[in-house]
């Protein structure tokens, strides 16, 4: 049996090599056009078995041209439509003229795949089945937010340098994503990332893991040159030992390293970059951090932010997360309904981006109807509440006289707030919207005590 032929229709000529090259190499015959003209010949010499349409050409707009179809009794096989600016009103007039599926631009390819396969189920087609991984190896920090742009085209920046990098953000906020990305957009991007993990290295054995062994009948490369012409990055640089402080902080200085048991020194041939906590970038000192290692580390620094600055982009995320875990784990395909994207977006994300992934992993492998909803995401979000107290909202506050209830609203909501403040209280007044000095007086009258959680 035949393959089956799917016609793709769109005017922007990298989106249809793109869906040409997916498809073709998933099995399928493909054939495009460019507008509506081609769209319209295409159709007259033979009907395929699906459509994928693009909404929006120079010539005419693909409902336009499915109203033609529709109003000639064609076409006789499915139709996706496709969109960049897809509304509701779009898709309800698509489905109306007989359209089997609505996608949004930019494609989600394991959406497309489904989507594809769907289609050609309700005609009785036959759909090959994958194979190789169509998600890159490696991508940049995700999102369209100005935010992350602007991270983005500072890392990018960066990349552009040999001088070592100080990624200062919260833990799971992607830092070595970012570490990646610059690496990766680099003239050395060919060359090893080679990762440390700071608290993984012992004091005991730091020199020799660092900087390597030269003895005369044998030779062990350390970090410094496994990751030669290339890059070194620390991980949570405030977890390392005294001892390797000390090492990195005398090979940044000198620009080279000196394997143990070796006289003459090695020109260092790799770029180092390391993450640290906000906590510990402010108060170096009782986080143990040598000022001379910093004092090479800080010229340069990249602020990765919290996922909760970002909450535009939760929903493109989310997205990402269910095709890479569908794809490399082989978990059922769901996804998050609006009314769960939402309270999403509105989630303070004190694990970041990696919490996110955490989640969607428990979603997906939870199985269950397609669209994940409100209520089934909230018993979620209660399961895994810090400290495995009960979360604000499942409190029973209505049993509450009003001054107290709304007492221990604000109470709960201000601790947590100044959590992810990190004890600042003018950072705190910034995120609830209240001045300094009436946050003052409010978290005093609730018996709040800011120092204390700025120590917690």
């Amino acid at each position: 049996m035949n393959a089956p032929q799917i016609l793709v229709v769109d005017d922007e000529a990298d989106i249809r090599t793109l869906i040409d090259e997916i498809l073709s190499d998933e099995g399928y015959r493909v054939t495009t056009a460019a507008d509506g003209a081609e769209a319209r010949r295409s159709m007259s010499a033979g009907a395929p078995d699906l459509v994928l349409l693009d909404i929006w050409m120079p010539d005419v707009d693909g409902i336009t041209l499915l109203n033609e179809w529709s109003r000639d009794g064609r076409p006789a096989c499915p139709v996706v439509v496709m969109s960049g600016h897809g509304t509701v009103e779009t898709a309800v007039e698509a489905t109306r003229l007989g359209a089997a599926d609505f996608v949004e631009k930019p494609l989600s390819l394991q959406k497309l795949l489904r989507t594809v396969e769907r289609a050609l189920e309700t005609t009785g087609g036959t759909t090959p089945g994958p194979r190789h991984s169509l998600l890159p190896d490696s991508q940049g920090p995700l999102g369209k937010s100005r935010v992350i742009s602007e991270l983005r085209e500072k890392a990018r920046e960066l990349a552009g340098y040999s001088v070592p990098v100080l990624l200062v953000g919260e833990a799971g906020s992607g830092r070595e994503t970012v570490a990646r990305y610059v690496h990766g957009v680099s003239s050395r991007s060919d060359a090893p990332f080679i990762k440390l993990v700071a608290s993984s290295l012992p004091a005991e054995n730091a020199a020799t893991q660092l900087l390597g062994t030269s003895h005369d009948d044998s030779a062990e490369p350390g970090l410094f040159a496994r990751a030669g012409g290339g890059v070194l990055f620390v991980r949570d640089l405030q977890d390392l030992c005294h001892e390797a402080q000390g090492l990195l902080a005398g090979v940044l200085e000198q620009n080279s390293y000196t394997p143990v048991g070796q006289a003459t020194p090695v020109p260092l041939d790799c770029r180092v970059l390391a993450s640290i906590s906000p906590n510990a970038r402010r108060d170096p000192q009782p986080a143990g951090l040598r000022s001379d290692l910093l004092a090479h580390l800080e010229r340069t620094e990249l602020q990765v932010p919290a996922l909760r600055d970002y909450p535009e982009d939760i929903s493109e995320l989310l997205r990402q997360s269910v095709d890479r875990l569908v794809e490399t784990e082989g978990l059922p395909y769901r996804r998050f309904g609006v009314p769960a994207q939402n309270r999403l977006r509105n989630y303070p994300w004190p694990g970041n981006v990696e919490e996110l992934r955490r989640l969607v992993r428990r979603m997906l492998s939870a199985g269950g109807s397609e669209t994940i909803g409100l209520p089934e995401l909230e018993v979620a979000l209660g399961e895994t509440a810090a400290g495995g107290e009960e979360p604000l909202v499942k409190q029973d506050l209505l049993s509450l006289p009003l001054r107290e209830a709304r007492e221990a609203f604000e109470r709960a909501y201000l601790t947590e707030q100044l959590k992810l403040s990190e004890g600042k209280v003018g950072q705190l007044a910034k995120r609830v919207g209240m001045e300094r000095t009436h946050l003052y007086r409010k978290l005093r009258s609730l018996g709040v005590d800011f120092r204390q959680v700025g120590d917690d």
